[in-house]
């Protein structure tokens, strides 16, 4: 989103190297051309911001043995009717927003971009497990639960393990899903997971409110989406890191003066359309070599779809932790293709996720013309096995260098520390 170019592309391996502080992002061109802007919130596109567990997780997924690197998911409930700012460092920088809103971009003369990064609805941290774990706990109040239809919440079907593909029993083993959870848990977890949608969809409201008490709604773009999605023990895993519907279809809301009202497109789009498309409703060329291609043309009042510069497809890719595989995901149409590593030593999969909404059937064997036509797509764009090399290579070198600036005795203690356990299955 913030580059507009593909990952493999900016080399962002994992949530540890990402983007060069000297990066272009839209906004800086925004600010280039006269915006006064703001950012706030959530900010970890640039590389360095993220733990060390976080990093030797990702260089450490090519063992050959299974380590736990994540809390279980658990559910938690807090407060009563009347606790509504759960998610306190959220509300802080909402706050923040609108009174900038109200106080700065209102009075301003000059055009206005405001960027709002929510953590929210991401699991919070499990605090027994100490400050560098991950987030596994779904937590809520009673006054969010209200908004949550519990009876509309299902279960989600599972493969049996001895089913999974390699790297989909990978993941699931890594984030400590592979003990068995009960019909209540399971529900639990997706009705406080959907219970912190609501908390966060009212960050938005009060944002919206502001705009529209100050009179600058009309004549103001508001974009909503998301880095990824959440899967909520889909699949037999909860949180990202995988091409599982779940985990990387994100909503995207767009309103604005020549925005349609109420219209809804079955265009596949990306992340890094949006680059492209902030520009274009600014009115500012793009420049450079993007990936992308402005929305725009599909959404605005003008309709002038001549200039829908989309392919047919969309590309996700995945280098990081929790997943012990280069993971390259390709949609056309109804079929979602994902290939791993080399293309050879980890098999593809294969869904028509239009009669599959599960994603529990892996047809890649009954299809093998759709396989071939989209593995050579694939590798037209992206020269797969040449980009999972590079990430190994660079995996390999990074952990040795972390390795190397501890010393024996201090990694010996740091990785006891970390809480992680090992596992009997190799994949």
């Amino acid at each position: 989103m913030w580059s507009g170019q593909f990952v493999h592309l900016t080399q962002s391996w994992n949530n540890y190297k990402c983007l060069n502080a000297n990066s272009t992002t839209w906004m800086d061109l925004l600010e280039r051309n006269g915006y006064h802007t703001k950012m706030l919130g959530k900010l970890d596109y640039t590389s360095g911001s993220h733990s060390v567990s976080n990093r030797v997780e990702a260089w450490t997924r090519n063992v050959q043995f299974l380590l736990r690197q994540e809390g279980r998911p658990v559910s938690q409930l807090v407060g009563n009717m009347s606790t509504i700012r759960i998610m306190e460092d959220d509300w802080k920088n909402t706050d923040k927003a609108t009174q900038w809103i109200r106080h700065t971009a209102a009075l301003s003369k000059e055009p206005f971009a405001l960027y709002l990064g929510l953590n929210l609805p991401h699991p919070y941290k499990t605090d027994s497990l100490g400050p560098t774990a991950g987030g596994s706990t779904f937590r809520s109040s009673p006054y969010w639960l209200t908004k949550v239809s519990s009876e509309l919440v299902s279960i989600p079907k599972w493969l049996p393990m001895a089913a999974m593909h390699p790297v989909d029993y990978y993941s699931t083993f890594t984030k400590n899903c592979s003990s068995r959870f009960t019909d209540e848990e399971i529900k639990s977890i997706r009705t406080f997971y959907y219970a912190m949608c609501a908390e966060a969809d009212a960050m938005l409201g009060q944002v919206i409110a502001a705009l529209r008490e100050t009179g600058v709604l009309d004549n103001t773009a508001v974009i909503f989406t998301a880095d990824h999605g959440e899967l909520a023990m889909e699949h037999r895993q909860f949180y990202k890191m995988s091409m599982f519907e779940g985990s990387s279809h994100v909503p995207l809301l767009i309103m604005g003066p020549e925005v349609k009202s109420g219209l809804q497109i079955q265009q596949l789009v990306s992340l890094v359309d949006l680059y492209p498309t902030v520009l274009d409703i600014a009115g500012i060329p793009a420049v450079g070599n993007l990936s992308g291609h402005s929305i725009l043309p599909l959404i605005s009042k003008s309709g002038n779809l001549s200039k829908n510069e989309h392919t047919e497809w969309v590309l996700s890719e995945y280098h990081g932790c929790n997943a012990n595989a280069s993971t390259y995901m390709l949609r056309v149409g109804h079929w979602k293709y994902i290939a791993y590593a080399d293309g050879l030593s980890v098999p593809p999969q294969l869904f028509n996720v239009e009669v599959d909404k599960d994603e529990l059937h892996n047809v890649v064997l009954r299809f093998p013309d759709v396989q071939a036509k989209l593995d050579m797509l694939l590798r037209s764009i992206v020269d797969y096995p040449k980009v999972s090399s590079a990430v190994h290579l660079y995996n390999k070198k990074s952990f040795a260098a972390w390795r190397d600036s501890l010393g024996e005795t201090m990694l010996r203690s740091s990785l006891t520390s970390g809480g992680m356990q090992t596992g009997k299955r190799t994949s």
